[in-house]
């Protein structure tokens, strides 16, 4: 469902490639004002928890192929 404030701006939930891009920004502390306003006012929040369980999921998954490879390469 839209919004429309009084300003003429129109207001919806956030797309998931919006979701992906807050969700990266709160990982490295970058996140803008107006993109948090957004995300509390009109996300929902289970989708920024999902976003953010594979986020981790996957950040922990390259970190244990980068230790496999530098172990493999350590031993050669």
């Amino acid at each position: 469902m839209m919004q429309v404030s009084g300003d003429g701006d129109t207001r919806q939930a956030p797309r998931w490639y919006q979701v992906l891009w807050s969700t990266l920004a709160a990982f490295f502390g970058v996140q803008s004002r107006a993109n948090r306003e957004r995300d509390f006012t009109h996300g929902r929040a289970s989708h920024f928890i999902v976003v953010g369980l594979l986020c981790t999921a996957g950040f922990i998954g390259l970190l244990v192929l980068a230790v496999r490879l530098a172990m493999r390469t350590a031993g050669a």
